[in-house]
């Protein structure tokens, strides 16, 4: 019972220090400046292609290999 109060104790006080931890979100761009009156969140900024391309040609290399592994294991129960 001792061991379960204690990490309940332990529990309440790692969660109410989660919510300190985080730091306030950066004030919006002033629209004054040229250039930087697009939306909060616009993307346009964001390059996630080649991170998309990355992470297929990896997804592709790990199917290919998970094939190549699997037909040789089978060509080993053949013999």
């Amino acid at each position: 019972m001792k061991k379960i109060f204690i990490a309940i104790i332990v529990a309440v006080f790692v969660g109410l220090n989660l919510g300190v931890i985080a730091d306030p979100p950066p004030p919006p761009p002033d629209p004054t400046i040229a250039g930087s009156n697009s939306p909060v969140g616009d993307s346009s900024g964001a390059p996630i292609g080649s991170g998309i391309t990355l992470l297929i040609s990896l997804a592709g290399l790990y199917g290919g290999k998970k094939v190549y592994d699997a037909k040789r294991e089978s060509k080993k129960e053949e013999n």
